[in-house]
């Protein structure tokens, strides 16, 4: 248990990061590279105004007629992203841990808030899951592969949120949570949960193409 411990807080850590640094890097260089000698004119046309105009727009909730038309799914959706995102970056043992590693340190949420915030991303992990399996039109669209990026999502929350809490195990959740985390952070660039970083392109994409040469709004 306690190699594990320091495989997990050690050297799995740095291949986690990595591993996630050398795939975004390599799959965006890869898409750019690609973009410009398949569809070159997406680079002739960009434009940085209508591209950020977009990217604006689409971070507000109800701001687009889609968004209007499935408001539970947009307040479930919004609520999710903002706490999956703001959690591990801002969660107080996380910045203490780097803190003690590398002696960086930011401003972090209170214990309470990000306990509210994991259980708003597990609430919406199963949203999601019940969604897919519910939802005739959703659930054809569904791999398996779809329902198991579902289950590594919520795992390092439901093992933080077992950590915390220190329920019984919470010495093994505590390495679960580690070793989760960083497969995630592994799967980021090579799985669908890439549309993280692939999100602002299209949007950009979509904004210039609407914008710019259609003279029309893309939400």
């Amino acid at each position: 248990m306690h190699e594990l411990y320091k495989l997990a807080s050690g050297i799995f850590v740095w291949i986690a990061i990595l591993g996630f640094a050398a795939g975004m890097i390599g799959r965006l260089a890869h898409l750019a590279i690609t973009a410009r000698k398949k569809d070159p004119v997406v680079y002739q046309y960009f434009s940085l105004y209508y591209a950020l105009r977009s990217i604006l727009h689409w971070i507000i909730p109800f701001a687009s007629t889609g968004m209007r038309a499935h408001p539970v799914i947009t307040i479930v959706a919004f609520v999710f992203h903002t706490c999956l995102i703001v959690t591990p970056l801002f969660a107080a043992a996380h910045v203490i841990l780097v803190m003690e590693s590398w002696n960086v340190s930011w401003w972090h949420l209170p214990d309470p808030a990000a306990d509210v915030m994991t259980v708003l991303v597990i609430l919406g992990c199963l949203f999601f899951l019940i969604r897919r399996i519910v939802q005739e039109n959703v659930r054809y669209l569904s791999t398996p592969g779809d329902f198991v990026l579902i289950a590594l999502v919520a795992a390092p929350f439901v093992t933080g949120f077992w950590t915390y809490h220190q329920l019984y195990g919470y010495e093994i959740a505590g390495i679960l949570h580690m070793l989760s985390g960083e497969l995630v952070l592994l799967c980021l660039p090579f799985t669908r949960l890439f549309h993280m970083a692939l999100w602002p392109f299209t949007r950009a994409y979509a904004g210039s193409e609407f914008g710019g040469l259609r003279r029309s709004r893309d939400w």
